[in-house]
C-alpha cells in the first residue's frame, strides 16, 4: 500500500494572493506587519512556516488569535484548484488512501474542497488546529497507518515542505506549479521533482 500527503495551498489549489492576503492582514492586526512583501512572505516558508514566524519574533498566540476573524472572511471564490489536479487526484484515490496535511486550518480546508468538488476524495485533513509541525502530523499519520516509511510521499510546494517530509524519513514530492520557484525546490533536494500535476500518477 502506497499512501499519499498532500500538502494543499500551492499543490491543488491555486491560492497565493489569497493566504498572502491573509498572513498579512494577521501580521498588520498584531502590529508586526512584513516590510518587504510576497519576498519575505515566501520566506516563511523556507521552513516551518510557525517556527519561521516565530524566529521573526512574531507572537504566535496573538497571530493565531487574529487569524480567526480573517479566515473567517476568506472568498473561496478568489481560489481555485490546478486545472488537472481534480482528475490526478480521484485516479490516485481508486488504490490508494490519501491525507492533506496542512499549515492550513482544518475547516477552510474541508470547505474549499466540497466547493471544488473535491470532497470525498481525502481520507483525513490535517491543519494548523491539529498541529503545527508537519513533521509531527507525518509522524501521525504513519504511526496511525503502519505505512512502510519507503511507501510513504509527502507532495508539496515549497522548500519547507521537502525538509519537513524529508525529517519524518518518508519519500518526499517536490512540484513546481506552486508558491517556490522550480530553481527553490531543486535545492531543497526532494526524491522526486514534477512539473505538472498529471506526472504525479507515475507514483502509483
Amino acid at each position: 500500500m502506497k499512501l499519499f500527503l498532500f500538502d494543499f495551498d500551492g499543490v491543488i489549489v491555486d491560492s497565493l494572493d489569497v493566504y498572502e492576503k491573509t498572513v498579512t492582514d494577521c501580521l498588520n492586526v498584531i502590529g508586526q506587519p512584513l516590510s518587504r512583501g510576497r519576498e519575505e512572505f515566501l520566506e516563511l516558508f523556507d521552513g516551518n512556516f510557525y517556527e519561521s514566524l516565530v524566529e521573526k519574533g512574531v507572537d504566535l498566540d496573538r497571530f493565531m488569535s487574529a487569524s480567526i476573524d480573517i479566515l473567517a472572511g476568506i472568498n473561496y471564490a478568489d481560489m481555485r484548484p490546478f486545472a488537472p489536479v481534480g482528475p490526478v487526484l480521484r485516479e490516485l484515490k481508486k488504490n490508494h488512501p490519501m491525507v492533506v496535511i496542512s499549515s492550513n486550518d482544518t475547516p477552510t480546508i474541508k470547505e474549499a474542497l466540497n466547493l471544488y468538488g473535491l470532497d470525498g476524495i481525502f481520507d483525513e485533513v490535517l491543519g494548523s488546529d491539529f498541529m503545527l509541525s508537519k513533521k509531527d502530523k507525518i509522524l501521525y499519520i504513519i504511526d496511525k497507518y503502519c505505512a512502510d516509511l519507503k511507501d510513504i510521499y509527502y507532495i508539496g510546494d515549497t522548500a519547507g515542505d521537502i525538509s519537513e517530509g524529508r525529517a519524518a524519513g518518508i519519500k518526499t514530492v517536490g512540484i513546481t506549479w506552486g508558491w517556490h520557484s522550480r530553481e527553490k525546490m531543486l535545492a531543497a533536494r526532494p526524491d522526486y521533482l514534477f512539473d505538472n500535476p498529471e506526472d504525479l500518477l507515475e507514483l502509483a
